[in-house]
């Protein structure tokens, strides 16, 4: 989640770095809106973080290492009968 923060914020900044310098008092109120902005758009996005997306590629790849293993094991056993 704060990677996402960090990321909005980032975005942010860049967004506002283009804005003239004379706007005073409505860089802020703009930049409130474009962060509640960016944060509603992705957040509907239904998007995971990468420690998730690396959690979630760790239990993949453990649980196909245990079905290779399965499968070599019932071809042992099918050899045997």
């Amino acid at each position: 989640m704060n990677t996402r923060k960090a990321f909005i914020d980032e975005l942010t900044q860049q967004l506002e770095s283009g804005l003239p310098s004379g706007l005073g008092l409505l860089r802020e109120d703009i930049e409130a809106i474009v962060k509640a902005s960016m944060a509603g758009a992705l957040s509907r996005l239904d998007l995971v973080t990468r420690e998730e997306f690396d959690v979630q590629t760790a239990v993949l790849l453990r649980s196909r290492e245990k079905l290779e293993a399965l499968a070599e094991r019932l071809t042992q056993l099918e050899q045997l009968n």
